[in-house]
C-alpha cells in the first residue's frame, strides 16, 4: 500500500523493523528536550504529515519497551489519525513513572500502525439475539 507522506523533520521516515513489524516508530521532532514529571503529559510533534485513503486510520500506540522500563505511555492509546486529517502527527506521552523522563530530538516516542477499518450504518431494534455470556461484562468471564 502507498501512503503519501509530507516529512519536515531532519529524521528519517518511520520504517518497520522487522519483515513481520506492524508498527513503524515515530520520532520526536522538537527543538530542545522536554522533560516529563511524573502524571505529566504532553503532546510532541513528528514532524510527519499523512493522506491515507479511505478506509483506513493511522492508530499511534506506546512503544513497549518505554512503557515497561519508563512508565511512559501514549494517553490515549490508541490514538487514531484519520484519513480526512492533514495536520501533523503528534503524539500525547503522559509519564506514569515516579520518576522524570527527558524527551529528546530524535527519539522514538510511539509506534505507528496502519489499519482498515469498516463503517457501520445502525438498525434500530427492540431486541439481541441472546448468547451465554448475556449482559455478562467488566470480569465476568473470570480471570483464569
Amino acid at each position: 500500500m502507498n501512503i503519501k507522506i509530507i516529512n519536515r523533520s531532519q529524521h528519517d521516515l518511520p520504517s518497520y523493523e522487522t519483515i513481520a513489524s506492524a508498527g513503524m516508530d515515530l520520532r520526536a521532532n522538537i527543538s530542545e528536550s522536554i522533560v516529563l514529571k511524573p502524571l505529566d503529559r504532553v503532546i510532541v510533534k513528528t514532524g510527519l504529515f499523512i493522506e491515507l485513503p479511505i478506509g483506513y486510520e493511522a492508530q499511534v500506540r506506546p512503544r513497549s519497551g518505554l512503557a515497561a522500563k519508563k512508565g511512559i505511555t501514549v494517553l490515549n492509546s490508541p490514538g487514531t489519525v484519520d484519513a480526512d486529517y492533514r495536520g501533523e502527527i503528534g503524539v500525547i506521552l503522559v509519564n506514569l513513572s515516579n520518576e522524570a523522563f527527558t524527551i529528546e530530538n530524535g527519539e522514538r516516542i510511539a509506534q505507528l500502525v496502519i489499519a482498515r477499518h469498516e463503517r457501520a450504518e445502525w438498525i434500530i431494534v427492540e431486541t439481541l439475539s441472546e448468547t451465554s455470556r448475556g449482559e455478562g461484562g467488566f470480569g465476568s468471564t473470570g480471570v483464569k
